[in-house]
């Protein structure tokens, strides 16, 4: 079992001083990232939820604040 933290764009938003909708579109297409789209269902509506290694978030990191 391979255990490594998880994110989600909200805290990574808050530790990195950054918007969470920036954040999401960082990460939306990047590879590694666990992402879980639940449809509409009658009454309830639908979501998507992304989790974040945190291996990928220092990769993306480095690559958007290095420029």
């Amino acid at each position: 079992m391979y255990d490594e933290l998880h994110y989600r764009p909200s805290q990574l938003a808050k530790l990195w001083g950054f918007h969470p909708d920036k954040i999401r579109e960082w990460f939306r297409d990047e590879p590694g990232v666990l992402l879980e789209d639940r449809p509409e269902r009658m009454h309830k509506r639908g979501y998507k939820s992304m989790r974040i290694p945190a291996s990928v978030a220092m990769r993306v990191y480095e690559k958007h604040v290095s420029k």
